[in-house]
Order: C-alpha cells, then structure tokens, then sequence
C-alpha cells in the first residue's frame, strides 16, 4: 500500500503532480472565462447603446475611423505623433 501511495506521488504523468497542474490550469480557465463573460456583456450593452441612440453611433464610427465633423480638430492623447506629421 504503501508503494502505490509513493507511486502515485512520484509518477508525473498520473500521480499528485498532474493533479495540482490539472487544477491550476482548471483554475485559469475559470479565470479566463469569467473575464471573458465580462468583456461579453459589456459589448451587449455597447450593443444596444449603438443599435437605439444615433449619437453614440455616430460618435463611435468618428473615433473608430478618426473623422471629424467640419470645423472640428482631433487631438489624440497618450499616442506618439504619426510618421511624418509636421504641425
């Protein structure tokens, strides 16, 4: 009995080793799929936002495209100027 007991500590490939790699990644996955279910629902309501009121949608096509209405200036923040660019 207790040569399986040290067996089954020992083996890597079905002993207690596999087990607590086998958690660990189950613990990960759940990890993963909960971040996942919240990226999920706030594209839902994103969803929605765009689908009832037009403003947001037109907002949200001039940032995705980076157009702005005329008279208007863009000013992007936290990024470094594009190649190129000479104010």
């Amino acid at each position: 009995m207790a040569a399986l007991l040290v067996a089954a500590v020992l083996d890597e490939d079905a002993g207690v080793g596999r087990w607590q790699y086998l958690r660990s990644e189950l613990t990960d996955a759940n990890q993963r799929i909960e971040s996942l279910r919240g990226e999920v629902g706030r594209l839902e309501r994103e969803a929605v936002l765009l689908e009832s009121d037009s403003f947001a949608l037109e907002r949200a096509i001039r940032e995705e495209l980076e157009l702005v209405r005329p008279g208007q200036q863009l000013i992007r923040l936290g990024q470094g100027a594009p190649s190129g660019w000479n104010p």
